[in-house]
């Protein structure tokens, strides 16, 4: 897709994905950035980036200028992604599936509203699965609290995520929410697919549940034009549901929940969501399948109306797992083997919370199939 030159006064740019005339010199940048190098060395040789960084250092950046010397567009920056990708998958999932993508069509642009589960992996495995069937892959909206170092967030806007402001506050939340709604509507509008998380955080607890301030964030840019089902009909609105038979960070959730309902609070440590992160891309995933809703259409009269309806295709589109069908008490011997080596990972309070993660969706999924009897 070919990109004509912007006017100078463009709307969104201090939150949009570059475009394709600004990755050369994004690229560029990442190179000589020696905080990006040095966690490259790092991830690559993790026991000898200390005493040989200074050797390795050199030898990473040639290899990454090599990697990335023929990368001139997102397209080419994505295809690069997407073999590691590949490798990730293999080594931390035992298969992969998915469902609905076929009564949606190719040619047309979603608001795709995930649960979710896992920070970088949620709109990856999205990702994924509409790259294979032919589809354009998605924009992908991810929280400022996750850009803290400059390189990772040129790292999210070359892979087509734009930035959803938190740390905004007073009248300039309200100017920064009224820009987000603009750019999701610009983004659909003009065929751009979105993806962006039903809620403000991962559902540690395992039950995923639609915001509505977030709906009524789509509405912002809107009201003046339209009606609230009109926004619903143009937005294309796609539930999805990603399930992982096992979350590699739930002892972390299980453990965080417990301090919380003990002590009330719960200190994050300064990189913690980056450790979260890379724990989500390499640890073991199990089985994991991305299940597409359909395209919500009708008459809404509320943001609380439309989370109802995102909530039960979201339920009802969750695979349930074998660690899910054990913790819920519908067992079998995998299942069970399966959970007993999750709940031994933690202690206490927090063996009772990891179990109740995994049945949550067991119990969603029975009252999403009730309410739509």
């Amino acid at each position: 897709m070919s990109h004509t030159a912007v006017n100078n006064d463009d709307p969104y740019k201090e939150i949009r994905p570059y475009r394709d005339d600004e990755v050369g010199q994004v690229l560029f940048d990442l190179l000589h950035n020696n905080e990006f190098v040095d966690a490259i060395t790092k991830y690559q040789f993790p026991k000898a980036s200390g005493w040989a960084g200074w050797f390795l250092r050199p030898i990473v950046k040639q290899y990454l200028a090599a990697r990335m010397g023929d990368v001139d567009t997102v397209r080419d920056f994505q295809q690069l992604v997407e073999s590691y990708m590949n490798k990730m998958i293999k080594r931390s999932t035992t298969k992969l599936s998915c469902s609905g993508l076929d009564k949606l069509d190719k040619e047309d642009a979603y608001l795709f509203v995930s649960n979710h589960r896992d920070i970088a992996m949620d709109p990856a495995f999205v990702n994924w699965m509409l790259y294979h069937a032919g589809m354009d892959t998605v924009r992908i909206a991810i929280g400022d609290n996750l850009l803290r170092k400059p390189y990772v967030s040129d790292l999210m806007r070359l892979n087509k995520s734009f930035i959803v402001n938190r740390s905004a506050k007073g009248r300039e939340m309200m100017t920064a929410l009224t820009q987000l709604s603009s750019y999701i509507d610009h983004s659909v509008t003009t065929g751009h697919s979105v993806w962006i998380a039903q809620r403000e955080g991962r559902a540690k607890d395992g039950d995923d549940r639609t915001d509505p301030a977030l709906l009524k964030m789509f509405y912002m840019s809107q009201r003046k034009q339209r009606s609230f089902s009109e926004m619903v009909e143009r937005l294309n609105i796609v539930p999805v549901s990603i399930a992982y038979e096992l979350d590699p960070c739930d002892s972390a959730k299980a453990n965080e929940l417990a301090a919380k309902a003990e002590g009330g609070t719960y200190e994050k440590s300064e990189f913690e969501d980056i450790q979260s992160i890379v724990k989500g891309i390499v640890g073991d995933k199990g089985r994991v399948h991305v299940g597409f809703g359909e395209p919500i259409r009708g008459e809404f009269e509320s943001a609380e109306e439309l989370a109802a309806e995102i909530d039960r295709q979201i339920h009802q589109n969750y695979r349930l797992h074998a660690t899910n069908l054990a913790a819920a008490g519908e067992a079998t011997d995998e299942g069970l083997a399966l959970l007993e080596s999750r709940l031994s990972q933690v202690d206490g309070a927090a063996k009772d919370i990891l179990k109740a993660m995994y049945a949550k969706p067991v119990l969603n999924y029975n009252n999403a199939q009730t309410e739509s009897r």
